[in-house]
């Protein structure tokens, strides 16, 4: 047998969208603060919710020993425990479907002879990577049962860092099997490294986010462009050691995320302009496009998100925006990818 393109771009486009939909759901999960409500990691059982009132019972009681109930939700009743459970409940599960649905037509393809041998340790390598992402996962929550009331930034970030480069990885492949042949041999070779780092420059926008989040930093400076009172605040890098500063104090992360959107939606729109008259192709054009109005859009939401104080509505759009703009980021490198 041989590959069978058009069955494999759907059968990964799908992936990709549930992989999409799973970091939306984790961005509700973690705004609902419902990302501790389950103690327990039961990777096969876990599948099921509590189906009693006792079973409710024992689950609350584990979470009522943890130091987020102590420290945030004292008191709570068991109706309102019920709500953030579900959230994290649906993300575990739709994590679970995600390795069924990638998991089961991958065998199916292997044994049809579906699949080339190169791209076949690119599946499987992706299949490595989601189920680690699945232990990460586990390993971000557990960091949250100590003496605070929620997980670790550090770990936070590496979750969501995770998740990027295996929804860039899928892209890569998608474009990959549906452009054949490219013209991106023309072009310049200053042009395309600039884009791989612009690529990097993004993801990094990215992870400065998952530290805003993970230190609840965007509930703090609600203002804009100053912050603090200033373009550049007093007390920013303070930390000693200073560079703690850039990962710990809070000020100092959002003021650090700022710098980066800046930086990112000035490279984004004087490369995509440059990129655009030099294009050789349709497709070229067209993704730079899409590459710099996910640049304005998503720092228009950043924006929005702090003046709302993080409202949970536009901070999800904003976690969207950032899915987006990393896509359309990766799939504007591949259009100039060097031809082979």
């Amino acid at each position: 047998m041989t590959e069978n393109p058009r069955t494999l771009v759907v059968w990964l486009i799908a992936c990709a969208l549930m992989v999409a939909a799973m970091m939306l759901i984790g961005a509700v999960t973690r705004l609902t603060e419902s990302g501790l409500s389950m103690v327990e990691w039961r990777p096969l059982i876990g599948a099921l919710p509590p189906l009693s009132t006792p079973e409710w019972e024992r689950v609350f009681d584990l979470y009522r020993k943890t130091s987020e109930y102590r420290l945030e939700n004292a008191g709570m009743l068991l109706s309102e425990f019920k709500t953030i459970f579900w959230w994290e409940f649906i993300h575990r599960l739709w994590g679970r479907l995600i390795g069924v649905a990638f998991g089961v037509p991958l065998i199916w393809f292997l044994w049809r002879g579906y699949i080339s041998p190169r791209l076949r340790l690119h599946l499987l390598a992706l299949f490595v990577l989601g189920a680690a992402q699945g232990g990460i996962g586990w390993w971000m929550v557990k960091s949250g049962f100590v003496d605070r009331h929620d997980v670790s930034q550090y770990r936070l970030t590496v979750h969501l860092s995770m998740a990027f480069l295996i929804l860039g990885y899928m892209l890569w492949l998608i474009a990959g099997i549906l452009t054949e042949t490219n013209a991106g041999s023309r072009t310049p070779d200053w042009f395309r490294h600039s884009l791989s780092a612009l690529l990097i420059v993004v993801f990094a926008t990215v992870m400065s986010g998952g530290l805003v989040a993970g230190l609840g930093a965007g509930f703090d400076y609600n203002t804009w462009p100053l912050i603090a009172g200033a373009w550049v605040p007093n007390g920013v890098f303070d930390t000693v050691p200073f560079w703690r500063a850039a990962f710990e104090d809070i000020l100092t992360v959002q003021f650090n995320h700022r710098m980066f959107a800046y930086a990112t939606v000035t490279s984004v729109l004087c490369l995509c302009g440059f990129g655009y008259r030099t294009a050789h192709s349709r497709w070229q054009r067209m993704i730079l496009l899409l590459f710099a109005g996910m640049a304005l859009a998503q720092f228009a939401l950043g924006v929005a998100t702090l003046l709302s104080v993080v409202a949970i509505p536009l901070a999800v759009m904003h976690q969207a925006g950032a899915i987006l703009l990393f896509s359309t980021a990766t799939l504007a490198r591949h259009a100039f990818r060097r031809g082979e």
